[in-house]
């Protein structure tokens, strides 16, 4: 039972176990596949550098005899490495490559922002089910968002055609022309469900769907003929028929677009649209004039809009600002009381604050297979620790009891020998018979005395199953050159009272004013937070802080010896730009380009390594081959090798997984330099600014005077002033709830 589907020169190969019985009511809000394997196969035939799992002579293995099992209604989030194939594993479902999903699941899926240098709206929106946009539509906002939740689009160019026909009284046989190319059309799509259910099945199942495929062809065969069928070859009764039928048909299509129903979804779908941030101004925007991040908002508002029995959304608060996350966690939240049969959801996302709010359990991509857990992230590492610390103590137990007893069995040998004692040569071959098959665990999962017949499938040549200690992934390893020293003090960069308005050719329309009275300074050391929504001047503040931009009044200084790493919240979509203007460009070529020989190749690669870049990644993996994680990366190098005193981070953690996000947090905490990090992510800016500790690393002590010593601000940016919040983000936080609870209501 295998399928695959081919795009841009890759191949998805999927198998599985199915079950043989049949299932009358399946519940279309549940998966429960075994045995899945998926595959990835290049269309060139040899991939470009060794990838970060394992590659079969077939292809590059993303899940191998793994068990995918979603219980109706459960909200769930996949968790795995970047590069480990989340992305497939949702894509294969929402597709239904799967043997086993049913035809008449709804399925639902936003995907992530493309990070091969493809076009990410492209991408996510033709990701879509139950999509058709045309590349040359030009609905407004709302329109779109409507048309694809409802299909308005198809069924209104249906409605026309029909109408056209029936109203034109020249020919008697324009219904009849018109009806059977909407039927045949309808047939071809159909006929394409049927094609991929056919290849999707096999055994008796499968020759069922190959038998009712041809039978089904040659009925798209018939409707074909028909279709050419000339106007002398047909009957008036046919005519007669055939035109009752499209009478029919158009009363039946115009039904489903009753004002009613069309109005209903559209408050919805306003609702949808102000939640995700869009000003009512804007609804009625054309979407082909806005923004990458602003068409990624609007698949989102159609995605959630649908009805649907599974929703997949990867990477849904990528371009979202704090209010929308917050929004989108109530409305998710929500849809577990929507009806008797609320959808499954399953999401993918680097924000932590978010899967902890959102999710119920989880599910853990690691080593080709699929693990459960409930509970949010932080329950699960505790676990994970615990479990750790439990095993290993159970471990080294056993390793001193079972050096004991090997030592009394020597000794019990050597004495029965010496003195020719059979009772103590049968009491050492006991010893070593307990030995050899009593040593393992002592205790199920359940937590009851292990029984081998009971706890482990399959023969086995021991009583007891080896102790196995949980192993981390291998670490995500970033490492910060340390900032050097400034030979005399003083503040790295300095704003007093300034204020920011673009200019303007019209005296009479003063523009507005960006920014006003803004005071901030950054010393050595520092780690500054600026939260606000979207629009709220954040960018033009980083302009400012960069000396791109000079204040419309105000004194802004910079120390004279102060060298600055800026990481702009566009950094990997321009390293796709540049990757796909030079295909054979890879991150060691351009980091040699841009040290211009100040850098020799091992210290570059060696840069490049301490960040996670490793060896051939570095030097054969081309740009647009790289994982928006390991673009974060190289984009990070091409600061750090500057070795600057001052770090501005605009939104860093777009394209990292959590993990990374972890690992990321952790250098930058201990990073010797000064950070002013703009973030929507909760948990970054609760950890590198306010210095909040994970749970793991609350033992440490040293350095602990060094970072107490640190100045740590939160900064609100709103309606152009800059203020301090006294409780942090989480302060913020609530007020933003607040915030939505009012607009929930409205």
């Amino acid at each position: 039972m295998t399928t695959s589907t081919e795009e841009a020169a890759t191949t998805i190969l999927v198998s599985c176990k199915q079950t043989r019985f049949h299932i009358e009511s399946p519940v279309y809000q549940e998966l429960d596949i075994e045995g899945l394997n998926i595959t990835v196969t290049s269309g060139a035939g040899k991939a470009a550098a060794k990838p970060k799992v394992k590659a079969r002579a077939e292809g590059l293995e993303i899940l191998a005899n793994a068990n995918l099992k979603l219980k109706a209604g459960v909200h769930y989030a996949l968790i795995g490495r970047n590069g480990t194939g989340k992305s497939t594993i949702l894509k294969a479902v929402a597709e239904k490559l799967i043997p086993g999903i049913p035809i008449q699941t709804r399925i639902s899926i936003l995907q992530q922002t493309a990070s091969d240098g493809s076009d990410p709206v492209a991408d996510a929106t033709a990701a879509i089910q139950g999509l058709g946009v045309g590349e040359g539509n030009q609905f407004s906002v709302l329109e779109e968002v409507i048309d694809r939740a409802t299909s308005r689009n198809e069924i209104q160019r249906e409605i026309d055609v029909l109408s056209k026909a029936i109203e034109n009284h020249e020919s008697n046989l324009a219904p009849l022309r018109a009806f059977r190319q909407i039927h045949h059309d309808r047939l071809k799509r159909e006929l394409f469900e049927k094609d991929k259910d056919a290849r999707l099945r096999s055994g008796a199942r499968g020759m069922a769907a190959r038998k009712a495929l041809i039978a089904f062809e040659k009925l798209v065969v018939e409707s074909a003929q028909r279709l050419s069928q000339k106007d002398e070859e047909i009957d008036e009764d046919t005519i007669k028929e055939e035109t009752h039928q499209a009478s029919d048909l158009l009363a039946e299509l115009q039904s489903q677009l009753e004002p009613g129903k069309i109005a209903d979804i559209e408050v919805k779908a306003r609702g949808i649209l102000s939640g995700l941030g869009f000003p009512k101004a804007n609804f009625d925007k054309k979407v082909s004039t806005l923004s990458g991040g602003w068409k990624m908002r609007t698949n989102l508002a159609s995605v959630l809009l649908q009805p649907t029995d599974i929703l997949i959304l990867d990477e849904p608060t990528n371009f979202l600002d704090l209010l929308g996350i917050i929004w989108l966690q109530r409305f998710l939240l929500q849809l577990r009381e929507t009806g008797p049969n609320p959808p499954t959801v399953v999401l993918v996302s680097h924000d932590r604050d978010f899967i902890n709010t959102v999710c119920q359990e989880l599910i853990i991509l690691r080593d080709h297979e699929l693990t459960y857990f409930r509970g949010d992230l932080n329950t699960y590492d505790s676990s994970i620790r615990d479990k750790k610390l439990y095993l290993g103590r159970m471990r080294d137990a056993q390793e001193k009891q079972k050096a004991h007893m090997q030592q009394t069995i020597a000794q019990n040998i050597k004495q029965g020998k010496a003195a020719g004692d059979e009772n103590k040569l049968r009491q050492a071959k006991s010893r070593q018979k307990k030995l050899d098959n009593r040593m393992g665990m002592e205790k199920s999962a359940t937590g009851g005395r292990f029984k081998l017949n009971r706890d482990l499938e399959g023969w086995h040549l021991t009583a007891r199953t080896e102790i196995d200690v949980p192993v981390d992934e291998k670490g995500v390893s970033i490492l910060l050159p340390p900032a050097p020293d400034l030979r005399f003090p003083g503040p790295l960069v300095s704003l007093e009272k300034v204020s920011f308005k673009y200019p303007t050719t019209k005296k009479s329309q003063p523009s507005p004013i960006v920014l006003q009275d803004i005071d901030l300074t950054i010393h050595t050391g520092d780690r500054i937070g600026v939260v606000g929504l979207n629009g709220s001047g954040k960018s033009t503040l980083i302009k400012l802080l960069t000396d791109t931009t000079k204040p419309s009044s105000g004194i802004a200084t910079r120390h004279p010896r102060l060298r600055t790493g800026y990481y702009s919240q566009h950094a990997v979509e321009d390293l796709q730009a540049f990757g796909r203007s030079n295909p054979s460009l890879t991150a060691l070529s351009l980091l040699t380009k841009d040290v211009e020989g100040k850098l020799d190749e091992g210290e570059i690669r060696g840069l490049l390594g301490s960040l996670g870049l490793p060896g051939r990644t570095a030097s054969d993996v081309p740009l647009t081959k790289l994982s928006g994680g390991q673009l974060v990366r190289l984009a990070l190098a091409r600061l750090l090798w500057l070795t600057p005193q001052l770090l501005i981070l605009d939104e860093i953690t777009t394209h990292l997984d959590f993990h990374t996000v972890t690992a990321l947090a952790d250098a930058l905490g201990s990073w010797n330099g000064a950070i002013l990090c703009v973030s929507h992510d909760r948990y970054l800016i609760r950890r590198v600014v306010e210095g909040e500790k994970d749970d793991e690393g609350s033992g440490e002590e040293e350095g602990d005077e060094e970072e107490d010593r640190r100045r740590r601000m939160v900064y609100l940016l709103k309606g152009g002033l800059l203020k301090v919040l006294e409780r942090g983000v989480s302060g913020f936080e609530e007020s933003l709830e607040k915030r939505v609870e009012k607009l929930m209501a409205s």
